[in-house]
Formats: structure tokens, sequence, C-alpha cells
């Protein structure tokens, strides 16, 4: 953050010079820390009502350490994703309350204090096709948990065995959002927006064999959907499926 910029706004607002409903709008846009190889937006809260998420590939364990430590230092909640082992290992070490989930390889701090819940609509799902694409549904749970939305998984249903899926047909149909996580030909999504009212955020996952060109095969499938009320997201983006699930369910 700027600390000179935020002194003149805040003595502008104690002469008069601001409104109040303008200085809000102004912090909306002011607020970043320059480490000087990352721009730490931590006014993101305000604007979008979650922090900024911090995409792990490409970044030293040095720099990885570096960020999260400043985004904790305001409060977090703070989630890093798709990190390696070795920055995992590092990150952990250097800072002890972090955590690790390994199966979706991403780092939570869930914050000095636990943030309400929000008002919501009611349920998200998280389904997936197989095991194989847990990675990806648990990237998308791990991000509604930090933004505070309840949600309830069901996985292994897949359409090779789609009574398997129909078992739960009342849960599918009581949920307010779903997201659905398939890789192979992708056709769950589908399935899941024929036969329920509630959006459908479908997930194209990197699973398969050759022809599906490591998701590109599912996520052309999921877009060229017959139902309607299906939303696609890019290949393997659980956190961005959880993230538009949760704004969906907002109240």
């Amino acid at each position: 953050m700027n600390e000179t910029k935020l002194r003149n706004l805040l003595e502008k607002i104690k002469a008069g010079d601001v409104s109040v409903n303008l200085a809000i709008e102004s912090l909306k846009r002011l607020p970043f820390e320059d480490l000087g190889w990352a721009c730490l937006d931590h006014h993101r809260y305000i604007r979008e009502g979650f922090p900024e998420v911090v995409y792990g590939p490409g970044k030293t364990c040095k720099q990885l350490t570096g960020i999260v430590s400043r985004l904790i230092s305001v409060g977090g909640p703070v989630l890093v994703t798709r990190v390696s082992k070795e920055q995992s290992d590092y990150v952990v070490r250097s800072i002890p309350e972090i955590e690790f989930h390994p199966i979706s390889k991403s780092l939570t701090w869930s914050g000095k204090t636990s943030n309400p819940m929000p008002p919501n609509k009611g349920t998200v799902l998280v389904i997936s096709a197989g095991t194989a694409d847990l990675p990806v549904a648990e990237e998308a749970c791990l991000t509604l948990d930090l933004m505070g939305h309840p949600y309830k998984r069901i996985y292994d249903v897949g359409v090779a065995g789609i009574h398997r899926l129909l078992d739960h047909l009342d849960e599918l149909r009581q949920a307010s959002v779903i997201i659905a996580v398939a890789g192979m030909d992708g056709v769950l999504p589908s399935i899941l927006g024929g036969i329920v009212s509630a959006p459908v955020v479908a997930v194209p996952s990197s699973t398969g064999y050759g022809a599906n060109f490591h998701g590109l095969a599912p996520l052309l499938t999921m877009l060229n959907s017959c139902a309607t009320g299906v939303a696609v997201v890019n290949i393997d983006n659980g956190f961005g499926a959880g993230a538009f699930a949760a704004m969906v369910n907002r109240a």
C-alpha cells in the first residue's frame, strides 16, 4: 500500500473535501504493495469479496514465501494453488501455520479471525466424474471453504455408470449451484444440465487418453453442450469454478 496516498486521502476526508462514499471508491483502486517482483493487491477483498489468490508455478520458493508472509500480515485468508513439493516444503518450514493440501497441491491459511458465513442461497455440490479428477475438484472445494460457502462432495459418478449419479437425484435437485469436473469425453455437465434447475459450472480436466488432448476434448464438449444453464471454465481451473460458484451462490 502507498502510505503517502492513503494519508493524503484521509486528510481530505478529515477536512471534508472528500465524502466517505468517494473515499471508499478510491480505496477500491488505490492500495497495493510493491515487493519489487510482485505487486500484492491487498484490497481485492473490498472490490470482489475475497483476497488475491496466488498461482504457484513460476515463482521461486523464496518469492512464494515472501508473498504468503505479506498476505498473512493483512489478515488473510490465503490460498496458493498448484504448488510443487519443493515449494510446499519450503513454505511450510518457513511459515508453520500454513496448511498443505496434497491432493489439490494447494496451500491455505484461514485467517486471523474466522470469516462470517456470507448470505447464500444454499449448498454448492462439487461433483467429479472420476477419482482422477479429484485434484481439480478439491481445489474448488478449498476455494468454497475459504470463501465461506457450504458445499458437499459427490465423487466418482461419471456417465460410464450413470446409475451412480442418478442415485443422488434428490441432492442434485436441492443444490443451489453445481460444479461438475470431468475429463475423458466431458459429458457429465451436459447430463446434469438436463436434469436440474440449478446453474452448472463445468470444469474440463486434463485426465484422459491421447484424444483427450490434455483436456481440450472435454472443454469443447462442454462448450458445445445443448443443455441450458451450463457455464464453462478453463481446463483444470478448480479455483475459477469455486470462485464463480460462490458468486452465483450469494444471496
